[in-house]
């Protein structure tokens, strides 16, 4: 079963849908959710060193690849360097992720954050050590360890900074992106710089599946709230990442390729935008 994908800037094909595995927990409800996402057709899988699952989940893939007569190959699996790593203790983290993970190679890589945890959010060792970590990472890209790497909750700003200093540009920008928040300067700025734009809380956190436009929208077309909201991120190129552990709503929301919002619905959602964040807010981190 094939997903639809879009090309990153190193080559490689990464799926416009993935699972997300933030609050996932134990080996169980990993398996549980793995297995099922497999069986839903998701060959992309989304973890991060602060999500504390990166072994279930390794194992729960290494189980479960063959029973769906996949290989390594035929996934693609991200992972992110926590803040407290951020800078001297990157290299240890990052080897830390491919350990716990189980494989030769992680296919992208981010920078989780861009503050270091114990650091007030104006200390200018942010950017020195966000600097360090990111020469890190092009180490492990250069050894074939990450296939990929990029940034999460970068502004403009730090963004810009990295363009600047990389020797290797990033392959994907990981923020916050629904209807409520259509980030129009960050896409702008990866589509210039041939960075692939990747959203996650697509559903406003599960606020935006309750939102008046969001319901009459979905009323319209037929389709849940959650794949109406996943729809207007794909049908604009962008990647998607919803989480659940059950398996009806895994499912439910690996099928948003079978049909197209009009653009009146399109921009109905897209008017909706208000530069609301429901998650965190990168935007004091110097």
């Amino acid at each position: 079963m094939s997903q639809p994908s879009i090309s990153l800037n190193t080559g490689a094909q990464m799926p416009l849908l993935g699972l997300g595995t933030f609050r996932l927990r134990g080996s169980e409800e990993v398996h549980r959710a793995v297995d099922a996402a497999l069986a839903a057709g998701y060959r992309a899988f989304d973890t991060a060193t602060v999500y504390r699952n990166e072994a279930d989940l390794g194992r729960a893939l290494r189980e479960l690849l063959p029973k769906y007569r996949l290989t390594r190959g035929d996934i693609f699996l991200t992972s992110k360097l926590g803040p407290r790593d951020q800078g001297p203790s990157a290299r240890e983290a990052c080897l830390q992720s491919l350990m716990q993970l189980g494989f030769e190679y992680i296919d992208l890589y981010l920078i989780h954050w861009p503050g270091t945890q114990g650091l007030a959010v104006g200390d200018g060792h942010n950017m020195k050590n966000r600097t360090q970590s990111w020469r890190v990472l092009e180490e492990f890209h250069a050894s074939g360890h990450f296939r990929a790497i990029g940034v999460s909750n970068y502004t403009p700003k730090h963004l810009q900074g990295l363009l600047q200093a990389c020797r290797v540009p990033p392959a994907v920008l990981q923020v916050e992106f629904h209807p409520k928040l259509a980030q129009k300067e960050l896409r702008e700025l990866c589509g210039n710089a041939g960075i692939c734009f990747q959203a996650y809380s697509s559903l406003g956190t599960g606020t935006l599946v309750t939102e008046p436009v969001v319901l009459s929208v979905a009323d319209g077309c037929r389709h849940s709230p959650a794949q109406v909201l996943l729809r207007w991120a794909v049908q604009q190129g962008v990647p998607v990442l919803p989480k659940s552990s059950r398996p009806e709503k895994l499912l439910e929301n690996a099928q948003i390729f079978d049909f197209e919002l009009s653009e009146t619905e399109m921009r109905r959602l897209s008017d909706l935008d208000c530069g609301l964040k429901y998650c965190w807010d990168p935007s004091s981190v110097v």
